[in-house]
């Protein structure tokens, strides 16, 4: 048996600057590593050789100094290094990267492809289902648990998804991309890196690799960024001040009672959006624009109203209309719901093999019906359906898409620019595309809803009885204690930070949550210690959200976490260290114990709401 590792060599990103003249980031001096997803990748691989006598074999694209990457993978246990370094790749976007692993891998010939869920450069999550469906493999992605029976060829993995966890099985060769969790993080002993230096490193071309110029690098790729930008903040960044903690608590829960309408009606503003949207683009391409729906149970998810909303300001600008694609079993009921919030037009295909986990028979769908009916935008959520289906549908047509988006607007030539975070969130890059339509994810809450309202769309039903069938099999299903609804649509958010200090810790908040009847949320620092679960988690890596409030328990600020509340209305941040991050994103501050603070806050709020 043998395995494929695919690794990326990123720059550290505490290292990374943003030179404001230039808007450019100083790469010059930068050291550079693994990337954590990838590197727990190899992990998991070196695992399954010990339980299965395989060989390991990591593959990378990169300048010659990528080869440092390769032979710490060496050091941690692969057998061998395939190294595919060409001149000619310089500027590849996921696309043209996924076009030249794949190629490589086709030489291998490998029974199971490990790749990162994600690069925490770029956090794309493309090349992973764009690499299985350039090599016409079954996908598993975001992965925390997987078994191999070699007997059978069978693969049985856990994953992660917004609403829980789902156990699937397929058979070999698969592509499966790595969650935090895969594999315990270690690190090479001096022993084993004097052990790497004698396993052999081979260095491609793409003439090795039979592929042109123009498939890959800049001239092979469908997305170009466009130029890049800080984001900034409009938050008040007031420190209450008072005598003593219960003083400044007293404060602050006056300001959210009577200036903000905490238990009665809200005045919150709206966030402004980071695109422009050109009046009158002079776009000569394909107007209309899809949004690909997703439903949660049985009900259609949040995120979708909000991609509508935006569909609505593109196509309004564009001269074209709106479509909302809804797939799945039993979906028909959708279809008056779509219109309220926006649909022009409802593209509607129903059958049981269209059930959420079934990605293959949703891109064959998908990619057919914008062959067919040639849209100029399609805009998909970013949550585990949308990572897993985009990049999948991409690849099949040649088309250019940026993931995890959190704004898209228009140029004045009517393109879409896809506001894209990179770099841990440091910096913000406007995106476009090359090919039509243009496709984008966005996530979930950077956007505005509105009211539906009474009226009616053309209902088109596509055919789904050529429907392949998919070769992931979902088994098993468990819902986290916290769904991905719960914090899509709470008013109040409490989100806590590795600052409380221990799990059990989380405990003392949990009166004000209740009274509040608010939702916890996270960072990604507690769901590694193991404290919350991965659907807790919100910033860049997590999930977005969008409440009237949100209070910060005990949370640093990094951007990575930030970025995932920009929409909220008023944020409230909780820390003992006044010079901590999240003053700056805040609206207001209390600067103290945060227990001592919470129980301050707690008994104000009590006291206030009996005036209501």
């Amino acid at each position: 048996m043998r395995i494929a590792v695919c690794i990326k060599q990123v720059p550290i990103l505490s290292a990374m600057e943003f030179d404001a003249s230039t808007k450019a980031l100083k790469r010059e001096g930068v050291r550079t590593e693994v990337s954590a997803f990838d590197l727990r990748a190899v992990l998991k691989a070196v695992e399954l050789k010990s339980d299965h006598d395989c060989e390991v074999v990591v593959v990378t694209m990169g300048p010659p100094q990528a080869r440092s990457s390769l032979m710490e993978c060496l050091s941690l246990g692969a057998d061998r290094a395939l190294h595919i370094c060409d001149p000619g790749l310089a500027g590849s976007d996921t696309l043209a990267t996924a076009r030249s692993l794949a190629a490589a891998i086709r030489t291998i010939d490998p029974d199971l492809i490990l790749a990162g869920r994600c690069s925490v450069d770029a956090e794309t999550g493309q090349v992973g289902p764009e690499l299985a469906e350039l090599l016409d493999l079954p996908q598993v992605t975001g992965v925390r648990r997987l078994e191999i029976d070699t007997g059978s060829r069978r693969l049985i993995a856990e994953r992660e998804v917004d609403e829980g966890y789902q156990r699937v099985v397929t058979q070999l060769p698969a592509v499966v991309t790595a969650a935090e969790d895969l594999a315990a993080e270690r690190f090479p002993s001096r022993a084993e890196r004097e052990a790497a230096a004698t396993k052999p490193v081979l260095t491609v071309s793409l003439q090795d690799l039979g592929l042109e110029p123009d498939e890959v690098g800049a001239l092979g790729s469908p997305t170009v960024v466009a130029n890049l930008r800080t984001v900034e903040t409009t938050r008040r960044q007031q420190i209450i001040q008072g005598t003593s903690i219960e003083d400044a608590a007293a404060r602050l829960a006056e300001i959210l009672v009577d200036d903000h309408g905490l238990f009665a009606e809200w005045k919150v503003e709206e966030q402004p959006s980071l695109a422009e949207i050109c009046i009158s683009p002079t776009r000569r391409a394909a107007k209309d624009v899809w949004v690909i729906a997703e439903c949660l149970g049985s009900e259609l998810r949040r995120v979708t109203f909000e991609l509508l909303a935006k569909a609505g300001d593109l196509a309004g600008a564009l001269g074209g209309s709106v479509n909302a694609l809804v797939l799945g079993k039993d979906v028909a009921c959708h279809v008056d719901t779509l219109a309220a919030h926006g649909a022009d037009r409802v593209l509607l295909a129903e059958d049981p093999h269209l059930m959420p986990g079934l990605v293959e028979p949703q891109a064959y769908i998908v990619a057919r019906a914008i062959r067919d009916l040639g849209p100029g935008v399609v805009l998909l959520p970013a949550t585990s359906m949308g990572r897993d289906l985009a990049p999948r549908v991409a690849a099949r047509l040649g088309l250019g898409l940026t993931g995890d988006c959190i704004d898209v607007g228009l140029d004045q030539e009517g393109r879409l620019l896809q506001y894209k975070p990179a770099f841990g969130g440091s910096v913000v890059a406007p995106i476009l595309s090359r090919t039509i339509p243009e496709m984008a994810t966005v996530r979930a809450g950077m956007l505005k809803a509105r009211e539906p309202r009474s009226r009616s769309a053309a209902l088109i039903r596509l055919a789904t009885d050529d429907l392949p069938s998919g070769r992931v099999e979902v088994v098993d299903f468990h819902a986290s204690a916290e769904t991905a609804a719960d914090l899509d649509d709470a008013e109040i958010v409490v989100g806590v930070g590795k600052g409380m200090g221990a799990k059990d810790n989380i405990g003392l908040i949990r009166d004000l949550v209740a009274f509040l009847g608010a939702t916890i949320c996270t960072t990604r620092d507690v769901t590694d210690e193991g404290w919350l679960p991965r659907q807790y988690q919100v910033g860049l890596t997590g999930r977005a959200i969008a409440p009237k409030l949100y209070i910060a328990i005990a949370i640093r600020g990094a951007f990575e976490h930030m970025v995932g509340v920009r929409r909220a209305g008023i944020i409230v941040a909780i820390n003992t260290n006044p010079k901590a991050p999240v003053f700056k994103s805040c609206d207001y501050g209390l600067v103290g114990d945060f227990k001592e603070s919470v129980d301050a806050l707690h008994r104000n709020l009590i006291r206030l709401s009996t005036r209501r």
